[in-house]
């Protein structure tokens, strides 16, 4: 059975990852990290883990350079595959949500570039950057930083649950 990351430790996990992230600021492509034992990076990488300042125990996040932004993030993830050493993975995205009343007005069908117009003129819509993580196990835990209102943060497990299902099916 693979190791996982403790799903009460998700949460500490998003919010690091999140203030992380947020450094770069707004209008960065989807980032995704593994997350890796620190004890197994400390003994296969102490130079690296001693630039760091890594410690023994928990979970470092490990990003993925490779990850291709160029794919839809669905099909980006599809192609993922962890090896047996990685206990979870997270997942940085920014997206743009409208509240459940504005889907009567969006327009039918599957011309992509007239529903992002119409979404991108919605005065309701809300820039938001989305942290999932999730263990092997399908748990997980997610955090959403409004733009419009950065100091006010949502977190929860069902916040995006059809991210947090895309990102556990990697480690299928």
């Amino acid at each position: 059975m693979r190791p996982k990351v403790p799903a009460s430790q998700l949460p500490e996990i998003v919010a690091e990852l999140e203030e992380y992230v947020s450094q770069a600021g707004w209008d960065q492509p989807a980032r995704l990290f593994a997350l890796v034992a620190t004890d197994e990076i400390i003994s296969e990488e102490p130079a690296i883990a001693a630039a760091l300042g890594l410690t023994p125990g928990g979970v470092t996040p490990v990003e993925q350079d490779e990850f291709d932004i160029q794919s839809p993030l669905d099909e980006a993830l599809a192609s993922i595959a962890w090896p047996e050493k990685v206990r979870g993975a997270a997942l940085a995205v920014e997206r743009v949500l409208l509240p459940p009343e504005a889907e009567q007005d969006l327009p039918d069908g599957v011309d992509t570039d007239a529903l992002v117009s119409a979404v991108d003129a919605d005065p309701r819509r809300q820039e938001v950057r989305i942290v999932v993580a999730v263990n092997p196990a399908g748990e997980h835990f997610c955090l959403l930083r409004l733009r419009a209102h950065p100091d006010d943060l949502l977190t929860g497990q069902d916040l995006v649950p059809q991210l947090a299902e895309a990102l556990a099916s990697t480690f299928a």
